[in-house]
């Protein structure tokens, strides 16, 4: 590009700090009457305003080179669609406040209102719009402040225009010459706007790909671990089937060797027959146990569970607990302690009374099983916090504690307890028996009363503690 002539744009040195600047262009109709400098000045303008990328760059490049070049004393930069859209303000020049100035009231403007400007659209051309009908110009001392005509200028691209210039000055007239310089310099302005729509939208396809990729990677890695947690849970079905199998085999086959030994006459004496039948009645309960778990689990994962609360004594339920389980840890040498809160009146609990005994005895008898020295402790503690239910307020709630000395449970293994199929050892051999639905069970069951349950321990061989809550349906009376 040829650089602007020396006459027109020349550098001076400030003399007090010694820093070079540029002195502002201010053309002349005679300057302009040279035609070399004319297309000079024409292709310098035209680089300045073509030398940035970014629409809005664009924008108030456009009207901060026609202000300087041009020496006008405002200029307002209106960018056009089409059809009937309403003019955008897109750039301000203000030579009275350095060039970029404060956006006018008019910030959009209906081209239909304007004739001057519809005009110059449907032309092309510039065009001298009469006083009194101008949009109203930026300027330091009044917004509405206009000495002559303006000049109207339609920036275009192939034939289409997409911004319109309006430029304004007081001290004098437009000159033909002037007016030409415009209709040729709308032509590279009408290009630039093109070119930087164009990359604008070709960025905004680039940021929507790009939105879209990174979605798409998302949803990849949400599909990739959704097939990676199915096929565990499938994995773990199909062990804890395997598992479950076993262990109902081992009592129905007892119930059917023992009763086979009766029906046989294998019995020496009716003692022995007795003893027999005993051993058949304990195989039974014992499948029956591990048969209500699993329909158990089934009714919690298919939302069926429902539970009746009223008001449960934990008296109650602590004996209850204790006339089955003692026993149990006796026959371990396990020592065996229930401790409840020192009270004047018992303690009523707000939930199932079957289900609460339930959950005792599947963490009470976990205990026992996984203890096999030392012993279990169990113990109450008021938590005197309100609790609102669906139908009420409750003063609080009660935290049950089922503590052991038993083989306890690793740091890394803990987030399987309370998986519905998950067991901390799942092969066939291990050497605890059971369903390990226990603690995933008691967990959806204290939920449904409007209680949680948690676990500790330390590791192994460091014992566990499971507690478990649920509200109080009453305060009780506390003995100091």
């Amino acid at each position: 590009m040829t650089p602007m002539p020396t006459d027109l744009r020349k550098p001076a040195i400030d003399d007090t700090n010694g820093v070079t600047r540029q002195h502002e262009t201010t053309v002349t109709a005679s300057m302009m009457a040279d035609s070399a400098q004319f297309y000079r000045l024409l292709l310098e303008t035209s680089r300045q305003i073509r030398c940035v990328l970014t629409l809005e760059t664009v924008w108030q490049q456009i009207a901060n080179t026609l202000g300087s070049t041009l020496d006008i004393d405002r200029c307002l930069v209106y960018s056009y669609e089409s059809g009937d859209s309403p003019l955008t303000l897109a750039a301000t020049y203000s030579r009275e406040l350095n060039h970029q100035s404060s956006l006018p009231l008019e910030t959009g403007i209906a081209l239909s209102d304007y004739p001057a400007l519809l005009q110059s659209v449907t032309s092309l051309q510039p065009v001298i719009m009469p006083l009194g009908c101008e949009p109203s110009m930026p300027s330091a001392a009044d917004t509405h402040c206009q000495a002559l005509p303006c000049l109207v200028a339609t920036a275009h691209y192939q034939q289409q225009p997409n911004g319109i210039v309006i430029l304004q000055r007081n001290d004098r007239p437009w000159q033909p010459i002037e007016v030409e310089f415009l209709r040729e310099l709308v032509i590279d302005i009408g290009a630039a706007i093109a070119n930087a729509r164009l990359l604008a939208q070709r960025q905004t396809i680039i940021d929507d790909l790009q939105r879209m990729n990174t979605s798409l990677v998302k949803q990849h890695r949400i599909i990739e671990d959704a097939q990676r947690q199915a096929q565990e849970a499938s994995r773990l079905k199909s062990e804890f089937l395997a598992n479950t199998s076993h262990e109902l085999r081992t009592p129905l086959n007892g119930m059917i060797g023992f009763l086979k030994l009766v029906i046989d006459g294998m019995a020496d004496d009716p003692e022995e027959q007795a003893e027999f039948l005993q051993e058949a009645y304990k195989s039974a309960i014992h499948l029956l146990n591990l048969i209500n778990d699993i329909l158990d689990i089934a009714k919690i994962e298919a939302g069926k569970m429902q539970l009746e609360v009223s008001p449960v004594g934990l008296t109650e339920l602590f004996n209850h607990v204790d006339s089955i389980t003692r026993i149990q840890a006796q026959q371990k040498n396990l020592k065996f302690e229930i401790i409840k809160p020192p009270t004047y009146d018992d303690i009523l609990l707000y939930g199932n009374y079957q289900r609460l005994l339930q959950v005792m005895l599947n963490l009470v008898g976990n205990a026992i099983k996984f203890t096999h020295e030392g012993g279990i402790r169990i113990s109450a503690e008021i938590i005197r916090e309100k609790v609102q239910t669906p139908s009420m307020e409750l003063p609080g709630m009660v935290m049950v504690r089922v503590e052991d000395t038993g083989i306890g449970v690793s740091l890394e293994k803990q987030d399987k307890l309370f998986q519905s199929f998950s067991q901390v050892d799942g092969s066939r051999t291990r050497q605890y028996g059971g369903t390990g639905l226990g603690l995933a069970i008691s967990q959806k069951l204290v939920e449904a009363m409007g209680g949680d349950v948690h676990f500790y321990s330390m590791g192994e061989g460091l014992g566990s503690t499971v507690t478990f809550t649920v509200p109080l349906y009453q305060e009780p009376m506390m003995a100091t």
